[in-house]
């Protein structure tokens, strides 16, 4: 479509990242139909609100819109045991207290957090088959970023779900920007050096409870897992007086040749279960930036629990994506009063104490450059397809940030021990 048909202008960036790069949108139309339950804070309904702010501020004429193709059960299978595959796609709210499903519910960790809904395993198929689509367009070259909102669901583990997440659909240079530690894929790749991840959350008495900075990895993995503990308030500049210098490094050591962009929103201002201060242009600075190499990039939904404020995010996100910068003055559409009383497209900051001290700041960045440095050698693998990610129902968010206390990041020397030293 010819400039002269869309509103926005081109975003201002210097160099080789104001060229325009080709992107691929996956997008189930039925996404938004999914419901978790009553009270739970998960609500599929907002990535249909982000593809109408997406199509009413015209960014689909500027991108490859797909359908995406359910992943099978052998496509999920792929990263999670055969039984845990099986179950999921058998159990249904009217079966889940059959003998036989009921069993096996606090085995695979399914009842609270990720309750049984129904349609769970078509969620999951869509969701999962966005993000092995994204891949498959990424691996053939043909396109330069793909998105699937509905994908970066992180916690879920081989066996179990987790953190309202059924199924893991990531891999390569993972980097997580969910306020909530990417605790699933991080375990995924713990022990090998073909896949990095690279996740900044908050740290302490906090869900997952997992993600300090000396939990580098294990063996042939050994500091290839990197983890950037934050503390309540982090502001805009201060995230990205981390997120740039580490990732540059990261980008420069380990020379991906494709990233995962995991943008769960929960790390905006005034999140519903989250506590960091981003705006939305400070959140998708981490996409600007990543777009700036030029490199494959996979762009992922995740965590996001203010419906209105994720919809702005990922369709601002998406317009970064594509190169244009939108109006902030929000065009009509169907979920338009929601958007009040501003009806602008960015979140402002809220007066919140940023916990994060300079000093702080500086030792974590200080210790996680030196670890960069550690790394042996660049891998050489060749990008694949992912893991599924699954539907995510809804239900009170009790005991999602409710769990024993871990260690919590003070900046001090005796905090930087790991488990296996401590």
């Amino acid at each position: 479509m010819a400039n002269d048909d869309f509103s926005g202008a081109s975003l201002p960036s210097p160099g080789t990242d104001a060229s325009r790069r080709r992107v691929v949108y996956f997008y189930e139309p039925t996404i938004g139909d999914y419901y978790y339950g009553q009270g739970h804070p998960m609500k599929p309904h907002r990535i249909r609100m982000t593809h109408n702010l997406i199509v009413h501020y015209n960014l689909h004429h500027r991108m490859e819109i797909i359908n995406p193709f359910p992943a099978g059960p052998a496509d999920i299978g792929k990263f999670h045991s055969a039984d845990y595959v099986d179950f999921l796609e058998s159990v249904t709210p009217e079966s889940l207290h059959d003998h036989e499903h009921a069993r096996h519910l606090k085995k695979f960790n399914v009842g609270e957090d990720c309750p049984v809904f129904d349609g769970m395993f078509s969620f999951c198929q869509a969701s999962a088959g966005g993000s092995i689509g994204a891949a498959v367009k990424l691996n053939l070259r043909d396109a330069d970023i793909a998105i699937n909102w509905a994908g970066g669901l992180h916690h879920a583990k081989k066996s179990e779900a987790s953190g309202f997440c059924y199924v893991n659909d990531i891999r390569v240079l993972y980097i997580d920007i969910d306020i909530h530690h990417g605790d699933g894929v991080e375990e995924a790749f713990y022990t090998t050096d073909r896949v990095m991840t690279v996740s900044f959350h908050k740290y302490g008495d906090f869900f997952p409870g997992t993600g300090h900075i000396k939990d580098v990895g294990h063996g042939q993995g050994k500091n290839y897992s990197l983890n950037v503990p934050l503390n309540d308030g982090i502001d805009d500049d201060s995230f990205r007086e981390l997120f740039r210098p580490v990732i540059r490094k990261v980008m420069d050591a380990y020379q991906p040749e494709a990233v995962v962009l995991q943008c769960g929103a929960d790390s905006l201002a005034g999140d519903r279960l989250g506590c960091f201060n981003l705006s939305v242009k400070g959140h998708a600075d981490c996409l600007r930036f990543l777009r700036s190499f030029n490199v494959p990039l996979m762009v992922l939904g995740g965590g996001g629990y203010t419906m209105r404020n994720v919809a702005r995010c990922w369709c601002y996100e998406t317009a970064v994506a594509v190169g244009v910068e939108p109006d902030n003055k929000l065009p009509f559409n169907e979920y338009f009063e929601y958007f009040g009383p501003d009806y602008t497209l960015h979140v402002r900051p809220t007066p919140v104490e940023n916990h994060n001290s300079p000093a702080d700041l500086e030792k974590i960045r200080n210790l996680l450059l030196e670890q960069i440095s550690r790394l042996t050698h660049t891998p050489s693998v060749q990008f694949q397809t992912a893991p599924p990610v699954t539907r995510v129902p809804e239900q009170p968010e009790q005991g999602m940030d409710i769990r024993p206390k871990p260690r919590i990041w003070t900046g001090a020397s005796e905090d930087c021990e790991s488990d296996a030293e401590a």
